[in-house]
């Protein structure tokens, strides 16, 4: 978990507590923890080569916005004074670097490993892509939008090229991502012998563990291409998926825990129905750019045959001693629409009564900036979804999830989504303000106020008023509510909405005012 989204929410406030500590306190981690506790590794350990590695430094390798400090930042590398950073998932190039040190190498020339990055000083040879320099993305928006396509371009394809950025008299080198796992070695890592557990040296419960211990993941990567999200930067697009043995012996071993009852939390992965799937083109995708295999349109080369994904839930239900198996992981339903077999177990045996997807959105043209499917797609498989819980004779919903102040969303946009929320009968409790995390392409967006891919301006909801409003129209149906949905109406002068949403009633008079409009 990135340091800074588990301190602070969407609004740079401090956050009260933190899943992942020990009694959920908040605090137990410094703010940009991996350069603190590196700074502190190279106070103790001068001549001790330091490697850092994770989600919080994978996607600060490059010069960065940074949210939190609204500037743009260099390279973690620099700020950190790490040797070497190892990005994404990071088995491979961990074990190759280990080797080699211990093999007596010097750190200076080990240079070439694919998932690294280091810093030198020197020339840039010709094979190498050059990205714009940090002292001009720090001051010039444009030339951070031209940066991030370049590092984009190479980062997403097998045959990407070395990537340079100068920093000062200095250079960031970044190698192409290490190449993915193969079923063999992904089985090996999860045959280890893990404990299934926190540290015993924390004494109070930690409530993220609570929420993963009976947990599986079958599969690695993503190939969604979402803008906002960070997996497909760290996990890549690749699918890597364990074996169908592999994963029953995990959960075989889990049944034999104390504190097992029989209840699968989730089987799945970053996207629970993409276990299996896989490019078909004649080089496994391995030379191709598209950032995603779903968006515009499904790929012509994606195999997406579902027998697998059904096969292992059902092997999953047989295990003696598991009573039930849920599916907790994100489903995109764009593609579900191309597995009906896997749709049909879904439906029949793990859904719990609660289906839980994320169209994030329905406006076209803010799905467009989110590279995710529209709002046609959406209600066909809230239809489909519904005829057939019905023909099963079960009572089950759908729990979407959404997402406001995402570039390129306006007020307009919001009530246009809370009005389709009320027309088809679907509530949340929980939603997704847009935080600007390092590395996507969603926060390009934000810091330029363009799609840096084909140049056109976005509109940004920049102030805690806006966003706060936008956040609200989620929750039209919740009467603490309502108050600031009538003062969002009113400002993008949709006062016609609020009967078909909120009921009769007068509107209040408090909070005038108009926000700037796109």
């Amino acid at each position: 978990m990135d340091s800074m989204v588990a301190h602070y929410t969407s609004l740079k406030k401090l956050r009260h507590d933190d899943a992942y500590t020990p009694g959920g306190r908040h605090g137990a981690r410094p703010n940009r923890a991996t350069i603190v506790y590196t700074s502190r590794l190279k106070e103790v350990f001068k001549d001790v080569p330091v490697v850092i590695g994770g989600i919080e430094a994978s996607l600060r390798r490059f010069a960065h916005y940074d949210y939190w400090e609204d500037k743009v930042r260099r390279s973690i590398l620099f700020d950190a004074k790490a040797d070497i950073l190892v990005f994404g998932m990071g088995e491979r190039p961990l074990l190759e670097l280990a080797e080699r040190l211990r093999r007596g190498e010097p750190l200076a020339q080990i240079t070439e490993i694919r998932g690294t990055a280091y810093v030198m000083r020197g020339e840039i040879s010709s094979d190498v892509v050059e990205i714009p320099p940090c002292e001009e993305v720090m001051t010039d928006t444009q030339r951070y939008a031209e940066a991030f396509v370049l590092a984009s371009d190479e980062m997403v394809s097998g045959a990407g090229k070395t990537i340079a950025q100068r920093h000062g008299d200095r250079i960031l080198f970044c190698n192409p991502p290490s190449l993915p796992l193969s079923e063999a070695e992904l089985d090996a890592v999860y045959a280890l012998p893990f404990a299934r557990a926190p540290h015993p040296s924390y004494i109070e419960p930690i409530p993220a563990y609570d929420q993963i211990k009976s947990s599986v993941t079958t599969h690695r990567g993503c190939f969604g291409g979402c803008a906002f999200c960070a997996i497909t930067h760290h996990q890549g697009k690749v699918i890597q998926s364990r074996s169908e043995q592999s994963v029953a012996a995990e959960v075989e071993r889990m049944a034999t825990m104390p504190w097992f009852r029989g209840s699968i939390s989730d089987v799945g992965g970053p996207t629970a129905n993409m276990y299996g799937l896989r490019c078909g083109s004649a080089d496994g995708g391995a030379r191709c750019r598209r950032g995603s295999c779903l968006f515009p349109s499904v790929c012509r080369h994606l195999i997406t045959n579902d027998r697998r994904a059904a096969a292992l839930l059902r092997r999953m239900r047989a295990i003696p001693g598991v009573k039930h198996v849920a599916v907790s992981s994100g489903i995109r339903y764009d593609l579900l629409e191309r597995q009906p077999e896997y749709f049909g177990e879904l439906l029949a045996q793990h859904v719990g009564g609660l289906l839980k997807v994320a169209p994030e959105h329905i406006v076209d043209s803010v799905t467009d900036l989110m590279r995710k499917p529209g709002k046609e797609a959406f209600e066909r498989f809230l239809a489909r979804f519904r005829n057939e819980s019905a023909r099963m004779g079960r009572k089950q919903y759908v729990i979407p999830y959404l997402m406001s102040g995402h570039p390129g969303c306006t007020l307009d946009h919001m009530v246009e989504l809370a009005l389709f929320l009320k027309r088809h009968s679907l509530r949340v409790e929980q939603v997704q303000d847009f935080t600007p995390t390092p590395g996507t392409l969603a926060t390009c967006m934000y810091h330029t106020g363009t799609d840096p891919f084909s140049g056109r301006k976005v509109y940004v909801a920049r102030g805690d008023r806006e966003k706060r409003l936008q956040k609200a129209l989620l929750l039209w149906h919740l009467p603490e509510e309502r108050r600031h949905v009538l003062e969002a109406l009113r400002v993008c002068g949709r006062e016609d909405a609020a009967t078909e949403l909120l009921g009769s009633g007068r509107l209040s008079q408090k909070g005038g005012g108009r926000l700037r409009r796109p």
